[in-house]
């Protein structure tokens, strides 16, 4: 990329830097489960995730603002401000499902929330909780409880981004709901901008960073089917796969299925074609 400085990769994200302010995201079709990239990618799941994250950037700014400064004609590259990162993600459940399941069914609690007895799995929690976990570079984020990550962040930038990130949920339920779409959990990640404003970064409630479940049909006590990554984790736990590197190649008909996922996500959420999106991309804004 000769307008922009590689400076790091994630397990999805390539990251340049354009100037001293402003950072280029460019998200890959990598997909990772288990925190293991696996060898596979899935065709157009990085346009998908720039798509969805663009989206909700435009829409939710009277909520918190955020980096977001400009969308490339790739449909995979987002121009965004630099941020001081807190150096924690911010989750909030508003089911029981994933690690809050199997935690609660060991300690009857999430990160600190003690949670009523007799919840069934995927069950809608009576109010939406914050689970905050640590940024690990290697292996597994650490789930940690909200003192602790106020103790990492400051007490005040920390429920500055904590209200935030439930508003966001909140937002976003409503949203996704009225088109046929559960949304379990999700994860954010915030900074502090220059003016020392708590901001929005990374990206936001995509398939990738969310649980999202088709309404109809929703049934708990079980897991859920899902237009997330889910798809990929059980078929790769189905082989074996112990979790370790390196990850198991998927077949084509996994890599199909993901990608139909993760389109009708984006589709279903945006109301816009997603081959409208790749031929303009402007068009989510």
């Amino acid at each position: 990329m000769p307008d922009a400085l590689h400076v790091g990769s994630g397990k999805v994200r390539e990251l340049y830097a354009l100037d001293s302010e402003t950072l280029l995201l460019v998200a890959t079709d990598r997909i990772s489960t288990f925190d293991v990239v696996l060898p596979t990618e899935i065709p157009d799941k990085g346009r998908v995730l720039t798509g969805l994250s663009a989206f909700w950037f435009a829409r939710t700014r009277h909520i918190v603002r955020n980096h977001f400064v400009a969308l490339r004609d790739d449909g995979r590259s987002l121009e965004c401000r630099r941020l001081e990162m807190l150096p924690v993600e911010i989750v909030v459940r508003g089911y029981l499902a994933g690690s809050g399941w199997t935690d609660y069914r060991a300690t009857g609690a999430i990160s600190g929330h003690r949670l009523p007895g007799g919840l069934r799995e995927s069950e809608r929690l009576p109010e939406p909780i914050v689970t905050p976990a640590t940024k690990a570079t290697e292996g597994h984020d650490v789930t940690i409880t909200e003192d602790d990550a106020a103790s990492l962040c400051g007490a005040k930038p920390y429920a500055k981004a904590r209200d935030a990130a439930l508003a966001l949920y909140r937002f976003a339920v409503e949203h996704a709901e009225a088109r046929g779409i559960l949304l379990a959990d999700t994860k954010f990640e915030f900074g502090i901008d220059e003016q020392g404003a708590v901001t929005l970064a990374d990206e936001a409630l995509t398939p990738d960073s969310s649980r999202f479940w088709p309404a109809d049909g929703y049934a708990p006590g079980a897991p859920q089917p899902s237009f997330d990554k889910q798809y990929v984790r059980d078929w790769c736990l189905g082989t074996g796969w112990d979790r370790t590197a390196p990850g198991p190649e998927l077949p084509p008909e996994v890599v199909a299925g993901t990608r139909a996922r993760y389109v009708e996500a984006f589709e279903r959420l945006t109301e816009i074609p997603f081959a409208r999106y790749l031929a303009a991309p402007d068009v989510i804004l």
